[in-house]
């Protein structure tokens, strides 16, 4: 399978918060040749290269050698059912941070009880009906609803079989120019990066490295970074990479700040709202990047987090960088990213895990 088709799946996917399983079930498909696989009850996967075997879950045996992480969530930002409506609309919870003014008349797929897709569309009051004062009032996710097509509560919750707690993500197909290598569609915050992470494995699953490689795609980060703290009580690590797509901000800010642009190559980022990068794993990760003729960009976020928040408070402290893939529009139906900034990604990382052992880890 090559990168197009492993993104597109994984983009394509149904994975809201709580209900990752569609995702890991494309990353198992993909990485079951090349790797040991098991999923955690907060539906967690863990993928190590064959090689290394180990614990069901978790850390490797020991060997050694120091344990990195590297990591990516599997989850997208989506809404959950709150309440049926006499009228068989749909009263909705969001789950993660949307921008909230994209979302009217925009289309999801909620999944019933029966485990099926159905469409709807995220309705508000026509402007016909709203005074001057509510027309020019941005929009709250409270005052919309889903529509699905019913007329009645018993038809909403017997025909469609949708009822309270019902989870729902944008309704989007992947597609790919060729002639550009720009790629569009929904969830890039974090497929991209789960992608990164299989082909990263799959790419050094046959080399002798000096560190126990695990990779990680938590579920649960849109919602308060959750499945990385499972994931680093899990596998204790010394070290880890994370993979993220991230906000670009080529298409507002002035030329002298712009620091996630598309076509630059992957954002390392110094610090965000809930992370200073270590400096040294930076800087090592840095040095690679211009030894090896890699393009990348580097960042000070002021907003933001990523899974890094959680892993690299875990016990003692662990050294962490993220590689964030420039991604327009984030947080929104419809993204775009381009596939030589997601390969750029995967040659950092696998450069940077070649180079690491014991003796440069304890250095940071």
């Amino acid at each position: 399978m090559d990168s197009i088709k492993l993104i597109e799946r994984l983009s394509n996917a149904f994975g809201a918060p709580g209900f990752e399983e569609d995702v890991t079930a494309v990353a198992a498909a993909y990485a079951k040749s090349f790797a040991n696989l098991s999923e955690s009850n907060i539906r967690n996967l863990y993928i190590k290269p064959k090689h290394t075997g180990g614990a069901r879950r978790g850390r490797p045996p020991k060997s050694g050698k120091p344990v990195l992480m590297i990591d990516a969530h599997s989850d997208e930002i989506g809404l959950m059912v709150h309440s049926v409506m006499p009228n068989g609309m749909l009263k909705v919870h969001p789950l993660g941070g949307w921008v909230v003014s994209s979302l009217p008349s925009n289309t999801v797929m909620i999944k019933n009880s029966d485990g099926k897709l159905v469409r709807g569309v995220i309705a508000t009051i026509p402007p016909h009906f709203k005074s001057e004062a509510e027309r020019n009032k941005a929009p709250e996710i409270a005052e919309m609803m889903l529509d699905i097509g019913s007329s009645s509560a018993a038809q909403t919750r017997e025909e469609f079989k949708i009822g309270v707690g019902a989870p729902a993500v944008p309704d989007v197909g992947f597609s790919y120019n060729d002639k550009t290598g720009v790629m569009l569609g929904k969830a890039f915050d974090d497929r991209l990066g789960c992608a990164c992470v299989l082909e990263t494995i799959k790419q050094l699953s046959g080399e002798a490295l000096d560190v126990d490689l695990v990779g990680t795609l938590t579920s649960q980060e849109e919602v308060g970074l959750r499945g990385a703290v499972v994931a680093a009580n899990a596998v204790k690590p010394d070290i880890a990479i994370f993979f993220e797509g991230s906000p670009a901000d080529d298409f507002f800010a002035p030329e002298y700040m712009i620091q996630t642009a598309l076509r630059k190559g992957p954002m390392l980022r110094h610090m965000d709202d809930r992370m200073i990068t270590n400096p040294r794993f930076q800087r090592f990760a840095l040095d690679i990047a211009a030894e090896k003729g890699i393009a990348v960009q580097e960042a000070v976020r002021k907003g933001g987090s990523t899974n890094a928040a959680q892993v690299h408070v875990w016990g003692e402290g662990v050294p962490c960088i993220v590689i964030g893939i420039p991604v327009r529009y984030i947080h929104t139906h419809n993204s775009y990213a381009v596939l030589e900034d997601y390969k750029s990604s995967i040659s950092l990382a696998v450069e940077v895990i070649r180079k690491l052992n014991k003796d440069i880890i304890a250095r940071f």
